[in-house]
């Protein structure tokens, strides 16, 4: 099975990757699991998601806990082999960046050596402004989306990202999905994939 990871900040259009993703893949006949974090079908994506909408120190906690209960949760697609060909990871160690400073490099060193990884890691970024100014669109606002706040994940973020292929968002969605393409092509045919199916 190809694991894809699509990781990267509120509002930088990983979901709306994610599917372009799956339908690339899908038009050449293969299955497509996406899990996106917090997940909705769920009991701890829903609970992450509830405290995520609130405000405080217990709010995080539970946000954290929850969110990271939710992916180990969805790492079990990864083992169940013969229900896709490609499975898609969306929020998934970059989550660790919302943890305290102190606590963000242990948090993600330990899932890095406790879930699957892959050489498909895309991290979409883009400024932090700029992400602030997508999800003041958005109905409901989560506590992690104020320009500080985006503005500290990110700084938090960008030194994980060792291996990660880094993908500017600031353009047009072709335009950045042209750039998630043409490394899928070179990575499925450095494995040998693209056009043996």
């Amino acid at each position: 099975m190809k694991l894809i990871i699509v990781d990267g900040l509120d509002g930088v259009g990983k979901d709306t990757h994610a599917q372009l993703i799956k339908q690339y893949y899908e038009n050449q006949g293969l299955s497509v699991v996406v899990r996106s974090h917090p997940t909705n079908d769920h009991f701890f994506g829903r609970l992450s998601k509830q405290a995520l909408l609130g405000q405080g120190t217990l709010k995080k906690i539970k946000a954290s806990l929850f969110y990271a209960l939710d992916v180990l949760h969805s790492v079990r697609y990864f083992y169940q082999k013969g229900d896709s060909d490609v499975l898609i990871m969306v929020r998934y160690l970059i989550g660790t960046a919302y943890l305290p400073r102190s606590l963000v490099k242990l948090g993600y060193t330990f899932f890095e050596r406790f879930v699957p990884t892959s050489e498909y890691m895309f991290f979409l970024d883009t400024d932090p402004t700029v992400l602030f100014n997508r999800t003041q669109k958005r109905k409901n606002h989560e506590m992690f989306e104020t320009l500080e706040a985006l503005k500290e994940v990110h700084e938090k973020a960008l030194p994980l990202l060792s291996g990660w292929y880094i993908i500017d968002t600031s353009g047009s969605i072709e335009h950045t999905f042209s750039q998630i393409q043409d490394i899928l092509k070179l990575l499925d045919e450095k494995k040998g994939e693209l056009g043996s199916r």
